[in-house]
């Protein structure tokens, strides 16, 4: 109950870590002072602002460093080579001509390991959520409340088709943009709540977003998804069992961060109250994957995740 509670309340528990990050964890935001573009893409320092606009193409800034080499006297030959001499010895490097065999040159550097990137984040594509939104085609509008926002359906969320804008909704998932990801976030689990037995034919379709999500590498992104596919597979019969041929393209993300736990030693890990620990997320998506995947989910999960011991059995 706790679980599903905390899902009810993820919208908005996003909008909050966006305010603490922004406003409260960083400090405050300080203005800076440097140059500032003009209309014409023409960069001028402050002091240097005209109304009249900025400098033509052709002007050319005099440079403030002359060339010293044109103010100096003519030196005669043999202040010349003197001259010469002393900044030959000046640059003069390396051992002289040494031709012994002992002497052991400068080391090279090592070359540096190369890095696979494997938790790197990648790009995040366009989502269809984003398009049908700006082009009014989404029945939902945000209800804004003191103890926190929520959707306003314009229709009855049963007599919608599920095999339409559930979709699209999870591909949603993946914005990181306000007001786009707490309409998405909000409104799947709106939808999952009052889904029912639409839910169930809808699952081929849901995979693909899932995929994209997962493959963003963004653990915000992922932590988001983990929470909605919990609700997923708590929503309805058969669910959990529908999930697990596509495990395959699901659980390698899984298996990849699932080791994904900050060592605090014996200090305070905010991040197991809020539900954003990755790793302990993982683990506890697996565990409900495993409870209502039915026989086969275990094998499943043991064939992409090695290291997951069975939640079931044990």
């Amino acid at each position: 109950m706790n679980r599903r509670a905390n899902n009810a309340s993820t919208a908005t528990n996003l909008l909050q870590e966006d305010y603490v990050r922004t406003h409260i964890a960083s400090g405050p935001t300080q203005k800076k002072e440097g140059r500032t573009k003009r209309p014409d893409q023409n960069y001028l320092p402050k002091s240097a602002e005209s109304p009249f606009g900025g400098f033509p193409k052709d002007y050319v800034v005099p440079s403030k460093k002359l060339n010293n080499k044109k103010f100096q006297p003519s030196l005669t030959k043999q202040q010349q080579v003197l001259e010469r001499t002393a900044n030959f010895k000046r640059k003069q490097t390396g051992t002289g001509g040494m031709c012994s065999s002992k002497f052991k040159g400068k080391s090279k550097a090592k070359p540096k390991k190369p890095i696979s990137g494997a938790f790197k984040r990648r790009r995040i594509p366009k989502t269809e959520f984003r398009r049908f939104y700006d082009r009014g085609d989404l029945p939902i509008a945000i209800d804004h409340r003191g103890t926190g926002n929520q959707i306003c359906w314009k229709v009855d969320i049963e007599k919608l088709d599920y095999h339409h804008y559930l979709p699209i909704f999870f591909d949603g998932l993946r914005e990181k943009e306000e007001p786009y990801r707490f309409l998405a976030v909000q409104g799947s689990f709106d939808l999952l709540e009052k889904g029912n037995t639409k839910i169930l034919p809808t699952i081929p379709q849901l995979i693909i977003p899932i995929k994209t999500a997962l493959n963003t590498r963004d653990p915000e992104i992922i932590c988001t998804l983990l929470k909605v596919l919990q609700t997923l597979v708590e929503s309805g019969e058969m669910i959990g069992e529908a999930l697990v041929p596509y495990y395959r393209q699901i659980l390698p993300v899984f298996n990849l961060f699932k080791n994904k736990n900050a060592n605090q030693g014996d200090s305070i890990e905010y991040a197991q109250r809020k539900r954003i620990n990755l790793g302990d997320l993982i683990e506890e998506t697996l565990q409900i994957l495993e409870e209502n995947g039915g026989e086969d989910a275990f094998i499943n999960i043991k064939y992409m995740i090695p290291v997951y011991e069975s939640y079931v059995l044990n």
